[in-house]
């Protein structure tokens, strides 16, 4: 089948602070543009938003770099838990699962629970899940990960998350990032997906829930679709996703729907970042932190936000 417009693409993999130098920008800057010249390609050929999405996703995944799958922070209790969403935007249809432990990428059963009566489970019920599955129980922890973890220890848990980025020197940042992966794909018959995926903050509460497999950091229509990164709580207080692409589906222009709802979460001195695609090809960011750790396609080349600090609360291509 002939594609009827242009396919565009944008993924991230955390909002924060710093990127702790250079080294570390160039090293995101590389993950990031595999993952984009990837995925796009499979988009060019014809492959659906939602299988875009998930690739994508899978991806980041399996980057330690990122703090999602492989390379997930620890939560108080030195365990893994992650979290991860894909909604398609032409069924809208939302599916996730919350606080699974020991899989390798979480998207996978979110993207089974697509076709399922029960399409958001928590951790008990997200275990039985993968063992119906047979997926094999997969060990997500990283050195880098695990040492963070125990500096922290030894520093009686003064910091309320982990870095964004895992980098040797992330662990003597104060204030390194927020960590989530996320992925918004238009394909070439003009429908949207999707997919979010994170490890959490770190360091957090047992049993403290994300908003990674929530309409408010992962939404998606036949108009829009964002994904959310940064402080969870923040994204939860603004139901930002959700609002953006509410906003859209209302009518009003992606640009305009982003503007408003970043300029309300600066106000609230909210802490987060989103990337977002219109059913027009509209591709937008938005970022309160300092850096948005984001890379996208816009159907003639590859762009990324990792150097974007100008102050404006959005951008847009």
């Amino acid at each position: 089948m002939k594609l009827q417009v242009q396919p565009k693409l944008i993924i991230h993999g955390g909002a924060g602070s710093s990127l702790q130098g250079k080294g570390g920008l160039e090293t995101v800057r590389r993950s990031l543009h595999a993952v984009i010249e990837e995925v796009y390609s499979l988009l060019v050929t014809g492959v659906s938003a939602s299988e875009a999405v998930v690739r994508g996703c899978q991806m980041l995944e399996d980057n330690p770099h990122f703090n999602a799958g492989t390379g997930s922070v620890l939560q108080s209790d030195a365990q893994i838990r992650m979290s991860a969403s894909l909604m398609d935007g032409t069924s809208r249809r939302f599916s996730g699962v919350i606080n699974v432990s020991r899989v390798k990428n979480p998207i996978e059963m979110a993207l089974f629970l697509q076709n399922s009566p029960d399409r958001v489970l928590s951790d008990f019920g997200s275990a039985e899940l993968a063992r119906e599955l047979q997926v094999p129980s997969y060990n997500p922890l990283t050195d880098l990960r695990l040492k963070e973890w125990i500096q922290e220890r030894d520093d009686n848990f003064k910091r309320t998350m982990a870095g964004v980025v895992a980098e040797p020197e992330m662990a003597e940042s104060s204030n390194a990032g927020r960590g989530t992966i996320g992925v918004v794909a238009l394909d070439g018959y003009g429908k949207l997906a999707a997919g979010t995926s994170t490890g959490g903050k770190g360091f957090e509460r047992i049993g403290r829930v994300s908003d990674s497999a929530m309409p408010a950091g992962n939404y998606a229509t036949s108009y829009a679709g964002v994904s959310c990164t940064g402080i969870g709580e923040d994204i939860i207080d603004e139901c930002l996703a959700a609002k953006i692409v509410i906003r859209v589906s209302d009518g009003m222009s992606l640009q305009k729907a982003m503007l408003r709802s970043f300029t309300e979460a600066s106000k609230n001195e909210r802490d987060l970042g989103a990337i977002a695609l219109d059913a027009t090809g509209a591709i937008s960011y938005g970022k309160t932190s300092e850096i948005l750790l984001a890379a996208y396609h816009n159907g003639d080349t590859i762009g990324d936000t990792l150097e974007w600090n100008d102050g404006e609360l959005i951008g847009y291509c």
